[in-house]
């Protein structure tokens, strides 16, 4: 799997982290201080909040004006985890950074980022794709300051026909326009195309894989799938590790 940056794997509450070397050498730099704003509380800490700020770094501040300001996280199956690794990122760069960020639940079949941080999930994405409100009227401030959360709203039989309408590109640059960050929480790769088609309207996607769960053959497939819809991929998060991996084994994912 081609990767650009160097990602995190998490292991649940009772972790131990490992980082793996980008297959495209980079400059190390140690990660800055998380800044925790006055009033909020991180669900991270210790070598987990490390980990999870060194992504932050990798993916979103780079030096130069390359770095990805609105990405997709979408595991390559249900229960990866891509929630609470969606979530985690989000809750470090806010941060970290002087604008705001902005989460969105794109998976309107099993919705998860209200969970993450104890919100309300009764208006959201689905009502801003069919009413006309400006997209900032659904979204609601966490804890943290300068993080919000646009969550998946009501139910919605037609889901997939909603984010691949011509509204949700509307929604998408309305997005752009009103926060610094954007980061899409979507279903799995192999149980939809969503992930593909919001992938391609962005900046970029991470995979999220989970530890003696994800196939390589399934991996593969999703590459493959992200390369013909020239998704730009940007790295990978492997979840629920609980031995090492030899590089060599890593590298052929």
């Amino acid at each position: 799997m081609s990767r650009n940056f160097e990602l995190l794997q998490k292991i649940g509450r009772e972790q131990t982290l490992y980082t793996t070397t980008a297959e495209e050498p980079f400059q190390e730099m140690e990660p800055p201080p998380v800044v925790v704003p006055v009033g909020s509380r991180l669900e991270i800490e210790g070598a987990e909040l490390e980990e999870i700020t060194k992504v932050v770094q990798r993916v979103f501040l780079l030096p130069g004006n390359d770095s990805p300001r609105t990405v997709v996280f979408a595991g390559t199956e249900p229960g990866n985890g891509c929630s609470w690794v969606c979530a985690r990122v989000a809750e470090v760069l806010a941060g970290q950074v002087s604008g705001t960020v902005c989460l969105v639940d794109a998976n309107l079949r099993s919705p998860g980022l209200n969970a993450q941080f104890a919100a309300e999930n009764a208006y959201g994405l689905t009502d801003a794709l069919r009413k006309r409100e400006p997209i900032r009227s659904f979204a609601q401030p966490l804890s943290c300051p300068r993080l919000w959360l646009v969550s998946s709203g009501s139910a919605a039989e037609d889901g997939q026909s909603l984010l691949s309408s011509d509204r949700m590109r509307q929604r998408m640059t309305e997005l752009r326009a009103e926060f610094d960050y954007v980061l899409i929480d979507t279903p799995a790769i192999s149980s939809s195309n969503d992930a593909t088609v919001l992938g391609a309207a962005t900046d970029g996607l991470v995979v999220v894989l989970k530890a003696n769960s994800s196939r390589r053959e399934s991996a593969r497939g999703a590459m493959q799938d992200l390369r013909a819809a020239k998704v730009r991929v940007l790295g990978a998060v492997l979840n629920q590790r609980t031995f090492p991996i030899p590089q060599s084994i890593y590298d052929k994912l």
